[in-house]
């Protein structure tokens, strides 16, 4: 099935001047508003970021959802006898113009999100699950679907056809296709709240996400270092302030963390960050999330399932909540353990130091990074001169140019961009074949939602009218000074290349029907996951891990460091990870939804025996991933589901001989990149390694016991 944001609706939901106009030849609506257009131009055509205007989309909006309504009413009232060429074929290509549209609005309202937008989100939010619903409660147009599935084995489709009918057909009745006339109305009723309540908890986050803590006595920074210092002084210039503004967002905390030793400015800034959207005041979210966790409990029950993880999990890898939650508990035990061999290594440092303290949570990343530099003589700050942004991008094309054959030209200037900082480059395959274009947007700014993330304009596929990929990386670093490098720390790379993963799966995609290219949440970020190794294999850091002043590559010696302390604060890192996964899912396996998050986070929480020293990495309050749609709801699980794979996957590199074995590398693009879901996951994974994944890999990965 389509994404549920590309479905037709009722005109008269629609609230757009252009239905008060006298009637307009359909030529001239669609010339008349730039976001209608067909994307023109080289590369398949591209994005017309430059016209894009947050008053344009309500026009459009109105206008693409009526011609996509139109488009299934002709496949619904076909009067012939349904066929996969006159309903399934027809079915993938319906609503073009409104995918484009949407294509654009959402990227504005993650990347340039003004308060025009919000208010666009608020009100169309709604309007686009009612439009989703009116096509998934069609009665005709299910009726075809189901005549071709159920004569799927004896109509000649071939094995690609036959798993789009099948996964159609499953998606349709899991959105509840099948309910009665009145279930239909009460189901489409809660889909839209639940719109309407990601939208809100989105801006009340984002309003958090935009404050930041003012330092006007240099003092109080003490042990940051000058580059995190020029980015805060930078950031307070942008907000018209005197001083050093420390925003409140991961990318600029987490540096404070560790390095200020003005205990009473980390707790300042820690109490910030892990209170966003929980003070009490306009912008709390804990009655949005309480109102999210009964709708959705609602639905399920509806749609006949015991609680939302059950229904969400129907199209995953792991399927049930009971697989997700065992792989998550043989972990947690370990994670545990490690994070109380950590806090006894750090308070013994502090207790050295006569600092009289105990370990609190805003005393971790400090006293961890003292540890580190004890332990491995290995300090992150020595580091960061050899991550220079500009370099590690071209390391990581480098890279997949190695690897998978892609080629990279920057035509930054050449097509349309939403931000004067972004990048883009043409990419062709091995045999000059156009693959598409791969655009960039790399640094913090207000509007934009904290976090980095891949995004994908347009997806390939050989259906007719083939098309060309559009993908892009979006990151929060922090932009210095003009003139002055940017460096960024060693797990700011490491994203950069996880990002990057994302984007080199969707250009090595090779699929017929769009239908089939999107993968299970529990698979999506394998490959990116996968990535992050090439990082610190010496062939990248001698290339590109060189050193912004002296141009010198990174010393084996340091490298040495940094791969000894690889298992190093693994404790903390799948702790704080792993807290937030398992009570997602303890969440959303309530069986009445009803909730108080505070007060359910400190239970469950209480529950798993959760260290005092650390939080959540996403608490409740804040946990974007959760309730700014359905999208990793009871799916948060899925990094670590990925990982099992993902660690598997580099020890078949190398067992292979290393990490740049071109055999290998050409079997994992062949059978697992290129492939979107074409095949189940699973079996595609047991046909790439010839087995399942073995989680004792993931394990020696983090360091932890394999027994």
């Amino acid at each position: 099935m389509k994404s549920p944001l590309i479905a037709a609706a009722l005109v008269s939901l629609m609230s757009s001047s252009a239905f008060a106009q006298p009637a307009t030849p359909a030529s001239q609506v669609l010339t008349a508003n730039p976001l209608l257009a067909r994307w023109t131009g080289p590369y398949g055509g591209v994005p017309p970021w430059d016209k894009v205007k947050p008053e344009l989309f309500p026009h459009a909006l109105a206008t693409a959802l009526d011609e996509r309504r139109q488009e299934y009413d002709r496949i619904s009232q076909n009067p012939a006898a349904p066929t996969f060429a006159n309903t399934f074929v027809p079915m993938q290509n319906a609503g073009e113009r409104l995918s484009r549209v949407l294509t654009l609005f959402y990227v504005m309202k993650s990347n340039m999100n003004t308060p025009a937008y919000q208010a666009l989100d608020s009100e169309w939010s709604p309007k686009l699950a009612a439009a989703q619903d009116e096509i998934t409660f069609n009665p005709k147009l299910f009726q075809r679907i189901e005549a071709i599935y159920q004569a799927r084995d004896r109509s000649g489709l071939d094995a690609q056809q036959k798993r789009l009918v099948t996964r159609t057909y499953d998606s349709y009745v899991r959105q509840g296709a099948k309910l009665d006339a009145e279930q239909k109305a009460e189901l489409s009723r809660i889909n839209q709240q639940l719109a309407a309540s990601f939208s809100e908890f989105s801006k009340k986050l984002l309003a958090d996400e935009g404050t930041a803590i003012l330092v006007t006595d240099e003092a109080q920074l003490a042990g940051v270092p000058d580059s995190v210092k020029a980015v805060a002084k930078a950031a307070a210039q942008q907000r018209g302030e005197q001083g050093w503004a420390i925003v409140n967002t991961r990318s600029a905390v987490d540096p404070v963390l560790t390095f200020a030793s003005d205990r009473n400015l980390r707790e300042k800034v820690w109490r910030a960050y892990v209170n966003r959207g929980d003070n009490g005041d306009a912008n709390d979210t804990n009655a949005t999330i309480a109102r999210i966790v009964k709708l959705r409990a609602d639905r399920a029950h509806l749609l006949g399932f015991a609680n939302h993880a059950e229904w969400r999990m129907q199209d995953t890898m792991a399927k049930t909540p009971a697989a997700a939650t065992d792989l998550m508990m043989r972990v947690w035990p370990a994670a545990r353990a490690r994070v109380a061999e950590e806090v006894r290594d750090m308070q013994a440092i502090a207790d050295k130091e006569g600092a009289a303290l105990r370990i609190e949570p805003w005393d971790y990343r400090y006293y961890q990074e003292k540890v580190r530099k004890s332990r491995f003589d290995l300090d992150q700050a020595e580091l960061k001169p050899y991550f220079e942004l500009n370099n590690i991008i071209q390391g990581s094309l480098w890279a997949a140019n190695q690897l998978y054959g892609l080629n990279f030209k920057e035509i930054t200037g050449a097509v349309p961009v939403f931000e004067p900082n972004m990048r883009v480059w043409h990419v062709t395959d091995r045999n000059g074949q156009e693959v598409g274009l791969f655009y960039r947007d790399d640094f913090a700014r207000t509007g934009k939602r904290s976090g980095a993330w891949a995004n994908t304009y347009r997806s390939q596929r050989d259906l007719p009218p083939a098309k060309t990929v559009l993908s892009s990386n979006n990151n929060n670093f922090a932009k210095g000074a003009p003139g002055e490098p940017v460096l960024i720390s060693l797990d700011d790379a490491e994203t950069l290349f996880h990002e990057f993963g994302h984007a080199i799966h969707a250009m090595l995609q090779d699929v017929t029907y769009p239908d089939l290219a999107g993968t299970p949440r529990d698979f999506v970020e394998f490959p990116s996951q996968v990535n992050e190794h090439w990082l610190l294999t010496r062939e990248v850091l001698d290339k590109f891990a060189r050193h912004y002043k002296t141009g010198e590559p990174m010393p084996q010696a340091l490298l040495d460091k940094v791969k000894a302390a690889e298992t190093f604060n693994q404790g903390f890192a799948t702790a704080e990870y792993l807290s937030s996964a398992i009570v997602d899912m303890k969440l959303h396996t309530l069986a009445d939804g009803v909730v108080d998050p505070d007060a359910f986070e400190k239970t469950a929480l209480a529950e798993i025996g959760m260290p005092k020293e650390l939080v959540m990495r996403h608490r409740l309050p804040q946990f974007n991933h959760l309730f700014s749609s359905d999208s990793y709801s009871a799916g948060y699980y899925s990094y670590l589901w990925s990982e099992t794979m993902d660690a598997d996957t580099f020890a078949a590199f190398e067992e292979a001989g290393g990490p740049w074995d071109k055999q290998t590398a050409e079997r994992f693009a062949t059978i697992l990149l290129s492939t979107g879901n074409e095949t189940d996951r699973a079996e595609a994974y047991r046909a790439f390694r010839g087995r399942d994944p073995d989680v004792r890999a993931l394990l020696e990965q983090r360091g932890f016991p394999t027994n």
